[in-house]
């Protein structure tokens, strides 16, 4: 089943936290601290692969969640960091975030991939806090939470050539007797429910990638009919075979069909309307030679060259594929060839370094990413916690701030979501 749109909730690993331990045995009884780091959890990263087609898989598997970070161990072990969740989703996928509808990448080529939930960090263990000053530190850190998103999938099939053209003037047979897609075809409004890829043989020795495109009507940029989910699927192909009905059994101009769809389609993006079109006018097997030279002249006043075709009897298929080859090799030599790099994994900075320090009605406040995650990582508990939280805010120069609005020692603090008092 061809799924083109899907959503998806990310969450990255816990990570792990650290511990509290010293040495003792029997020639050291009085041994220094040992407890070991956490690890930081795996991220969740999403790969393009070529060899999926549709985003059905994601329909009922909607979460997605990395391994956590392993915790510290005695004899300064650090934990074992958690692995990575790989997610592999079709070549030309468009990832949304949810809330913020904010592009965080376009999967075009096979390999690209997208960190989207990075894993939290893991926690220090009380060996990393000592030192001339704390010989025998009784703190340690916990892990903080991966990041959590929604995502949404949007996948835009990779074309070569598009077909578009209303509904019944041949698409699906077009692409069925040039490719070996076997396209549903009928005589009714909106066969094709879906957009269907095939490759192309040009002359034995080259190909491409067409796709023709349903549901395009009348407002279908709008969502009318079934166009504004699928016209996006052009929106990568390189050169347009417009395809019009010049039998107009049903009494529809194809000059006017031509220019309607031409219209949806600059109203969708401006930039389709500059895209290379060749026209194909489909069903010559039902008219007579006049009858076909007048249209091709209707067709000449309105600045447009015609090429008369017929599936059913192939007659200017051939010619069709050919021009659509020409005018793709001239699309493809005016793209600037970019020298080769390594893909890598984009990662993605959130947060800033600065706080703000405030007085609410039940305690002052502090907020800010980098001292809010001292404060949470903490485990306030342990005996030495409270007075190291009170050096780090002193270096942070967030105590001296506080003091400037009447903060005074014992007096209740918030930090983020981390409630304490710091005696003197």
């Amino acid at each position: 089943m061809f799924v083109d749109e899907a959503t998806i909730r990310v969450h990255g690993g816990r990570g792990g936290g650290g511990v509290i331990h010293f040495l003792a045995c029997r020639h050291n009884p009085r041994g220094g601290p040992d407890g070991g780091n956490g690890a930081a959890g795996g991220a969740v990263i999403l790969v393009a692969s070529p060899s999926m087609s549709t985003l059905y898989s994601f329909r009922n598997r909607p979460l997605f969640v990395a391994d956590s970070g392993g915790s510290g161990g005695e004899n300064n072990r650090a934990g074992a960091c958690g692995e990575d969740r790989i997610i592999h989703v079709p070549v030309g996928t468009i990832v949304r975030d949810e809330r913020s509808g904010e592009v965080l990448a376009d999967l075009a080529l096979p390999g690209d991939e997208v960190v989207v939930a990075r894993g939290g960090e893991g926690g220090r263990g009380n060996s990393s806090f000592a030192g001339p000053s704390r010989t025998t530190p009784r703190l340690c850190e916990r892990g903080l939470p991966g990041e959590a998103r929604t995502l949404r999938l949007e996948l835009r099939l990779i074309a070569d050539v598009g077909i578009i053209g209303y509904p019944n003037v041949g698409k699906s047979s077009l692409i069925s007797s040039v490719s070996g897609k076997h396209a549903k075809v009928a005589d009714y409004p909106f066969t094709t429910l879906i957009p269907n890829l095939g490759v192309v043989d040009v002359d034995g020795r080259h190909q491409f990638v067409a796709v023709d495109v349903p549901g395009l009507i009348d407002g279908a940029h709008a969502g009318r009919g079934l166009g504004d989910r699928f016209l996006r699927h052009v929106e990568r192909t390189r050169v347009l075979i417009h395809l019009v009905d010049l039998a107009a059994l049903d009494g529809r101009d194809p000059v006017e069909d031509l220019q309607r769809i031409n219209g949806e389609l600059k109203a969708f993006n401006p930039a389709l309307a500059e895209r290379p079109q060749i026209v194909a006018g489909n069903k010559t097997d039902l008219l007579q030679e006049d009858q076909i030279e007048a249209l091709r002249g209707k067709f000449a006043a309105s600045g447009i060259d015609l090429l008369p075709i017929s599936v059913a009897t192939m007659r200017g298929v051939r010619e069709l594929i050919q021009r659509a080859y020409r005018a793709l090799e001239q699309e493809r030599s005016r793209d600037v060839i970019a020298p080769s790099a390594i893909r890598r994994r984009v990662y993605r900075y959130e947060g800033e370094t600065g706080f703000e320090v405030s007085r609410a009605a039940d305690a002052f406040v502090v907020s800010g990413r980098s001292v809010e995650n001292v404060a949470r990582k903490l485990v306030l508990s342990t005996r030495d916690a409270p007075e190291y939280l009170a050096d780090r805010l002193e270096r942070m120069g967030a105590l001296k701030e506080l003091r400037r609005i009447g903060y005074q020692d014992g007096d209740p603090l918030r930090i983020g979501e981390v409630r304490v008092e710091l005696s003197p």
